[in-house]
């Protein structure tokens, strides 16, 4: 799933190199954690969040065949 997000997030900003995943586990759910740029942080949200939404209905699908749950944080 971190390798997912990062993918993604390195696709919509403008300094990829600055995109930090982390992933962090507790039992059956799945905390993964997105920072990025300051200046980039509205490219990753989206208007009104529809592309943090997209992002994160994408994991939840990704992670539904291993019967996880996953939370996408954006920091």
């Amino acid at each position: 799933m971190k390798d997912l997000v990062e993918v993604i997030a390195k696709s919509l900003v403008e300094h990829p190199e600055e995109v930090v995943v982390t992933e962090k586990e507790s039992g059956k759910t799945t905390v993964i954690e997105l920072k990025v740029a300051q200046s980039d942080m509205g490219k990753v949200i989206g208007k009104q969040g529809k592309i943090a939404k997209a992002i994160r209905a994408v994991v939840k699908a990704a992670a539904s065949r291993s019967d996880k749950k996953v939370v996408v944080d954006i920091v």
